[in-house]
């Protein structure tokens, strides 16, 4: 057994390999450190945006009912707040939440020309615009968060009729964006769906931290 005393150090796995005290340390140091990376980051409170790995018919249809219960979903998360916490950044250096519901508004009805746009044009480049400089506009930086919590019912009402008659095929129309390059209506299906959850978390996370 004297052969073992060099490794009272290390564990020697079934396959004969020897990790020291050390590599246990790193690996668990990088682990931790990863795991609070992803956990922490408050710009991503559910993920960065992915396209589903199986595009399907399920699979949108659970995108256009995440999008049509979304402006529920945008009151709930506000509801009860007062004007200092409408005004309270929901992280660092990032926009208030009554800003974050007034994107909403913003992002949304540009989301749904860009469909109308991609459905009726052959390949459209759409206009982007610069969503910070939007953001600090008088209407998005005071105005109550009503008025965007009452653009969005209908505004969502018309999108989701318009998604509902989409046929299977036309969700790999294409339209052209100037950054992302030629996109399908698929990719831009998942991306407000996944948009609606995004901004939503913004708030519902800000509210535990603050237990508001």
């Amino acid at each position: 057994m004297r052969g073992l005393e060099n490794k009272s150090n290390m564990e020697c796995g079934a396959q004969g390999a020897c990790w020291t005290e050390t590599t246990y340390v790193t690996i668990l140091k990088t682990t931790q450190t990863a795991c609070e990376e992803q956990i922490m980051d408050p710009r991503y409170p559910v993920g960065k945006f992915e396209v589903p790995g199986n595009v399907n018919p399920a699979a949108r249809a659970e995108a256009i009912l995440e999008i049509a219960s979304a402006p529920g979903r945008f009151q709930a998360a506000v509801k009860g707040l007062n004007d200092a916490q409408l005004d309270t950044p929901y992280r660092e250096g990032g926009w208030t939440v009554r800003q974050v519901i007034h994107h909403l508004a913003d992002s949304h009805m540009n989301a749904y020309i860009r469909w109308r746009l991609a459905l009726t044009e052959t390949e459209p480049t759409i206009k982007p615009y610069e969503e910070g400089a939007w953001a600090k506009l008088e209407d998005a930086a005071y105005a109550p968060v009503e008025v965007s919590l009452r653009l969005l019912e209908p505004l969502h009402e018309r999108w989701v009729r318009m998604l509902h008659s989409v046929k299977p095929e036309e969700f790999a129309r294409t339209f052209r964006h100037p950054e992302h390059g030629v996109r399908t209506l698929d990719w831009m299906l998942f991306l407000y769906a996944w948009h609606c959850r995004h901004h939503t978390a913004h708030i519902t996370e800000l509210r535990k931290q603050k237990k508001w």
